[in-house]
C-alpha cells in the first residue's frame, strides 16, 4: 500500500550525562578529580529519495528516537556522541511541524534536512574543576535532546501519470517504457498500489484503475485520486477493444470533475491501447470519435514498437515543455 499521508513523533538523543569521579589507583589513594565528559545525543536528518514508497515504513512506526550519548566514565574517558538518524522520504514529500507551523519540501536526493538537534553531553568534574573549586564533586547531567509532531505530505509521486479504467493496459505499457516490473492480470484491480518507472529521468505512475462512483468511495475509492493529484502530465489509457470507448474517457473525466475539476486543467494525452487486438478500422474510428472532440490521439500496441516510440517522444516533448 502507497501511504503518502503520515503523522510522524521524532525525538532527538539526549546528551550523556558527565561523570563525577576522583583518581584512585595503587599509587595515588586521594586524586584528584577525573570524571569525562558525556556524548552528544544523536541528530535527526531527512533526505530526500526516489523511492515513492519510503512513507510505507511509517505506517506503524510512528515513532523516530534518535541514540543518547553514552555518559562519561572515570580516568577522564568521554562517552561516545551518538550516531546521527537519516530518515528518508519520497521526492515532492512536505514536512509540517504541527506546533510551530513551519513547512519544508523535499525537492532533491542530496541535501540532509536538520529536523531535530540532540542534546549536549555534561561536563565531567575534570573540565569542571577551576581555581576556586579544586575538587567538585559534581558533574552536569546532559541536556534533552529536541522533540517534534511532524506531518509528511507526499505531494507528488511521478511527472506522469497513466490512467484509466481497469484493465486498460496501464501495467504493460509501463513494463516496456520503463522496464518496471508491476504484477499484471486480466482482472480488475490487479494494481492495487501505483507502480513506478522511469523513462529517461522521468518518473511515471501506472495509477490503479478506476470505476464509476469512485469519487464517493466505490471501488478503492479516492486514494487513487489522491494520487492522480500528484502527477503533472496524464496518458489517458482507453482499451481499443472497449466495445464503447467513449462512455470510458467520460466515466474517468466525470469522477474528476466530482473529486477536483483542477485534474481537468492538467495536460492529457489520450491513448488508444492494445491496438493489436482489433483490427485497423476499429482503431480509426475509435480515433476519430476523440479527435472530432478536438483531443490529440495516440495509438499502441506493447508488440508495436514504431507505437511505442511515437508515444514515448509524446510523453519526453510534454515533459520538456512543463520544465520550461
Amino acid at each position: 500500500m502507497l501511504v503518502d499521508d503520515i503523522t510522524l513523533i521524532i525525538k532527538a538523543g539526549n546528551g550523556g550525562n558527565g561523570s563525577a569521579a576522583f583518581l584512585r589507583n595503587g599509587l595515588t589513594a586521594k586524586g584528584g578529580p577525573d570524571g569525562g565528559n558525556g556524548g552528544n545525543g544523536g541528530n535527526i536528518y531527512i533526505q530526500g529519495s526516489n523511492n515513492v514508497s519510503d512513507l510505507a515504513e511509517f505506517r506503524y512506526k510512528k515513532k523516530i528516537l534518535a541514540l543518547d550519548g553514552i555518559p562519561g566514565k572515570h580516568k577522564k574517558l568521554f562517552g561516545k556522541n551518538a550516531p546521527h538518524t537519516t530518515i528518508y522520504v519520497p521526492l515532492g514529500t512536505r514536512i509540517t511541524d504541527t506546533n510551530a507551523n513551519t513547512v519544508y519540501e523535499i525537492t532533491d536526493t542530496t541535501t540532509s534536512l536538520l529536523l531535530v538537534q540532540g542534546g549536549k553531553g555534561g561536563r565531567g568534574n575534570a573540565e569542571l574543576k577551576s581555581a576556586t573549586n579544586q575538587s567538585p564533586h559534581y558533574a552536569e547531567e546532559g541536556t534533552l535532546g529536541e522533540k517534534k509532531n511532524l506531518l509528511l505530505e507526499l505531494r507528488m509521486i511521478a511527472e506522469i501519470g497513466l490512467i484509466g479504467l481497469p484493465n486498460a493496459g496501464k501495467s504493460s505499457l509501463l513494463a516496456v517504457l520503463t522496464h518496471a516490473t508491476p504484477k499484471i492480470g486480466n482482472f480488475p484491480f490487479t494494481t492495487l498500489t501505483p507502480n513506478i518507472g522511469v523513462l529517461d529521468t522521468h518518473l511515471i505512475a501506472d495509477i490503479p484503475g478506476l470505476i464509476e462512483g469512485a469519487s464517493k468511495g466505490r471501488g478503492l475509492g479516492t486514494s487513487f485520486l489522491r494520487h492522480i493529484e500528484k502527477t503533472k502530465i496524464l496518458v489517458h489509457c482507453i482499451d481499443s477493444a472497449d466495445p464503447n470507448p467513449k462512455k470510458a474517457y467520460e466515466t474517468v473525466h466525470h469522477e474528476f470533475e466530482q473529486y477536483n475539476p483542477l485534474l481537468l486543467d492538467k495536460p492529457e494525452i489520450i491513448l488508444l491501447t492494445k491496438t493489436d487486438l482489433v483490427d485497423k478500422d476499429t482503431v480509426k474510428k475509435n480515433k476519430k470519435i476523440f479527435q472530432n472532440r478536438g483531443k490529440e490521439v495516440l495509438t499502441c500496441s506493447i508488440y508495436d514498437q514504431k507505437s511505442l516510440d511515437a508515444l514515448k517522444q509524446k510523453i519526453l516533448t510534454l515533459c520538456e515543455i512543463k520544465h520550461n
